[in-house]
């Protein structure tokens, strides 16, 4: 009978663990991996107040107050002036494909108007569907505008530098009373599909090696893509499950608005799905255990949360965070169900963000089939 405590035991027992870490060095590299990440990406990269936002003017009376104003927008640090908009509907076009966050529109007449001594409109609308990602912005305008022409009000107007010599009216588009609902909600269905189906398809085939019932498949003579096909469908029927039960939700507990096609959005959610099981499909060809599986799944869903615009404006992030964050799935996802349910977006306006979905579908399950060809060897 062991009687007491012994610190050889304790040490026979601490040794043995130590080997097995030295013998499990992908789950010690994981261990070392999340929390440097988790370094970079909160200090370097989350940013709740984004700059340099994407930003097109549409400019009817190109005076010298004009010019002015636009001169300040372009040194201001918030907006960046990357597109000059035709008309008022080239202008709603670019804020529709999330192509430009803002457009400023300075009217006709705005300088005869201002130099009569009245006080002429200039006309912002703002991408509202992220209320974080403008608040900063819109907060800033009406100082800028009143710096830029300061300069050019002189003699006669000089008193009109006492007061704002315009009026600043804000469109809120897409979300005019900045319910933070509206952008979290339907980003969340991307999160909780990229969470679970990564995760279940990735411990399937590696449950299967665990069980030992992996070599029967293997025997098998079927081909990788039908394996992977099987092993997929059956949890892209559970992921629009998952679908249907956070949409209910959404409209009938937190009222977001679905103004597109619903069966546009459905569509678009079955290549997101595919997309996220054959990358879990990927992972359980490198992983061994279930363990590793759900490691490795959890280390991608970390970037997926906070480089894809879910809770931080993507906008808002450094140059390198936003290239990692383009190829992530989860990404262009977000753009799609938010245009979609928010914005009422068609087949034109997500086009540019379902093909980078169709592509990385294509890279895994290629990669996936591969892998899966060198286990069959």
């Amino acid at each position: 009978m062991r009687h007491g405590f012994s610190l050889s035991r304790m040490n026979a027992i601490l040794i043995k663990e130590f080997v097995q870490m030295r013998r499990d060095r992908f789950t010690f590299a994981i261990m070392v991996m999340v929390p440097v990440m988790q370094l970079i990406l909160f200090g370097f990269a989350i940013n709740t107040d984004p700059r340099a936002l994407p930003t097109a003017v549409h400019v009817v009376d190109n005076g010298v107050y004009a010019r002015s104003i636009l001169s300040a927008l372009q040194t201001s640090d918030y907006f960046d002036i990357r597109a000059v908009a035709r008309t008022a509907e080239h202008a709603t076009e670019m804020l529709d494909t999330g192509d430009v966050s803002f457009v400023i529109t300075i009217p006709v007449n705005f300088t005869r108007d201002l130099v009569r001594g009245d006080t002429p409109d200039i006309l912002i609308e703002a991408d509202a569907s992220d209320p974080l990602a403008s608040s900063n912005a819109l907060a800033t305008i009406n100082a800028l505008g009143v710096s830029a022409l300061r300069d050019d009000l002189v003699g006669p107007l000089a008193n009109r530098n006492i007061t704002p010599p315009f009026t600043t009216i804000v469109h809120r588009l897409y979300n005019p009373e900045g319910i933070t609902q509206y952008n979290i909600v339907p980003g969340l269905i991307g999160v909780i599909l990229t969470m679970t189906m990564v995760m279940v398809t990735a411990m399937a085939m590696t449950r299967e090696g665990e069980r030992g019932t992996l070599e029967n498949l293997l025997a098998m003579p079927s081909h990788p893509f039908e394996v992977m096909l099987g092993k997929i469908i059956p949890y892209i029927l559970v992921g629009y499950v998952q679908v249907f039960l956070v949409l209910s939700g959404a409209y009938f507990i937190f009222s977001v608005p679905m103004l597109g096609s619903l069966t546009l959005l459905i569509a678009a959610i079955g290549v997101f799905i595919a997309a996220n099981l054959a990358l879990g499909f990927t992972f359980s060809t490198i992983a061994k255990t279930q363990l590793q599986a759900m490691q490795m799944t959890v280390f991608f869903l970390l970037p997926s949360i906070l480089l894809s615009g879910f809770m931080f404006p993507f906008r808002g992030m450094p140059g390198w965070a936003q290239w990692l964050g383009e190829a992530l799935p989860n990404t262009h996802f977000l753009r799609v169900v938010r245009g979609i349910l928010l914005k009422g977006n068609g087949v034109d306006e997500i086009l540019p963000h379902i093909w980078p979905l169709f592509l990385f579908l294509l890279v895994v399950g290629t990669l996936a089939m591969l892998r899966y060809r060198r286990t069959l060897d």
